[in-house]
């Protein structure tokens, strides 16, 4: 670790520097540190920092590590400062943060900070987290520079509470299973089920880190939506729908905050809350899940009719369906609305591949009861250009079995609404 006096004496020697009150009460930082830059990194006070950062030499920064703790909360017009600055010299920010809270942490987030890694620091955290920072800022469409709400619509009908909407999450148990397309293009698929007289549907993002649904649909995240999870308890149903955004006048979508937040920022009462909203006012709720399981996905697995769970043909997917569903056993949860989807599923014609689903349905004994085909290219691309599938490439197979499972969803919940029971509930299956 480099001292003070040498980021003076040799500042083109310094890639990234630590910002805290005591870099020792962070040892896990300094080690992870040491293993990414060697000497190339230096420690500083927040008010050797604010100094450091006005200075030209500063420049040569690629980012400064913010480490702060509970006893640190009483200086964060200080630590606010520090952001600014590094802001200020276009030298990017990492937040560590031990037993800060969540509001807090948005607070210093929303300044400007460019990642967040919680202390203790998981293995391999750091490293993938300077990675990211490395990374060179994307280029946003210019829909997303600049924007103002006038230029995007809030749903334009009045909150009455009078659905009884079908909760519909989806799951990914793998990174790169394909979830938050599922997830976005079921919803438009269901909002345009029918021609005329439609389901009223909404999409929920609550992948609050890394949620894509604003992205595939082309829209902006607004700030209300960290307003509404800040403080759901003061929320009601007319502040909830004006925070959300309705893409082409059919789907309401309620986006990822505009900064990465914990996972943990909201309580399962907060998500109960927003789901019960939301479930009041629409005919169907999707749900887009972090992948990551977390003290909130009871509430929402819960309040389900049917949980989607998506999965791919291989090893990983296989493990996490086994650690998923042994963890809702331990915990006597419902894991009998999981509904496992297979994306990207071999062809009708590759009878090795199909016998390869059938013995890893049989291993793990549950159902596939959903198979989407490959959808290829195009669906990268409708992601890409922020549109549903069905609007850039409408023949893609993807697409129509989607359609299809839209219809069945729709179709199940007309029949059980004319039988009485709850919508979609036990016997969907799908």
């Amino acid at each position: 670790m480099t001292s003070t006096a040498s980021l003076q004496s040799d500042p083109a020697q310094i890639l990234a520097c630590t910002v805290s009150r005591d870099v020792q009460r962070f040892d896990l930082l300094i080690d992870d540190m040491e293993h990414e830059l060697g000497e190339a990194w230096g420690d500083l006070n927040f008010e050797d920092a604010l100094v450091f950062l006005k200075q030209p030499d500063s420049a040569s920064l690629q980012f400064i590590a913010i480490a702060v703790d509970s006893e640190d909360e009483h200086e964060l017009t200080k630590i606010s400062s520090v952001i600014e600055a590094a802001k200020a010299q276009k030298v990017k920010v990492l937040l560590i943060a031990n037993q800060i809270s969540p509001m807090n942490l948005h607070k210093m987030m929303k300044l400007g900070a460019n990642d967040f890694v919680p202390y203790p620091l998981p293995e391999g955290a750091l490293h993938e987290s300077i990675e990211r920072l490395r990374r060179p800022d994307p280029v946003l469409s210019p829909g997303m520079v600049g924007y103002d709400d006038e230029q995007f619509s809030a749903p334009n009908f009045r909150a009455k509470g009078d659905k009884n909407g079908v909760i519909l999450p989806v799951h990914g148990l793998a990174g790169g299973t394909g979830a938050s397309t599922f997830a976005a293009n079921l919803a438009w698929e269901l909002a345009n089920v029918v021609k005329t007289d439609g389901p009223r549907v909404c999409i929920l993002d609550f992948d609050f880190q890394f949620g894509s649904i604003a992205t595939y649909l082309d829209l902006p995240r607004k700030e209300s939506v960290m307003e509404i999870l800040g403080d759901t308890g003061a929320a009601d149903s007319d502040s909830f729908l004006k925070s959300m955004l309705t893409f082409n006048d059919q789907l309401h979508v309620f986006t990822a905050p505009a900064d990465m937040v914990p996972l943990d920022i909201v309580t399962a009462e907060d998500i109960g809350r927003v789901l019960d909203m939301a479930q009041a006012n629409f005919d169907f709720v999707i749900v887009d899940m972090p992948s990551t399981v977390v003290a909130w996905t009871e509430a929402v697995l819960t309040r389900a009719h049917v949980y989607f769970a998506l999965l791919d043909l291989d090893l990983r997917s296989a493990q996490n369906i086994l650690r998923f569903v042994r963890a809702l056993k331990a915990e006597a949860l419902p894991h009998e609305k999981l509904r496992y989807v297979l994306n990207r599923a071999p062809k009708f014609t590759d009878l090795s591949a199909k016998s390869r689903v059938k013995r890893m349905a049989e291993s793990l004994d549950i159902d596939i009861e959903v198979q989407l085909p490959d959808g290829g290219e195009q669906v990268t691309q409708a992601n890409d250009h922020g549109l549903p599938i069905s609007e850039s490439a409408p023949k893609n197979p993807l697409r129509k079995e989607l359609q299809k499972l839209a219809k069945s969803l729709h179709d199940l919940n007309k029949s059980a609404d004319v039988a009485e029971p709850d919508p979609v509930g036990e016997h969907c299956r799908v």
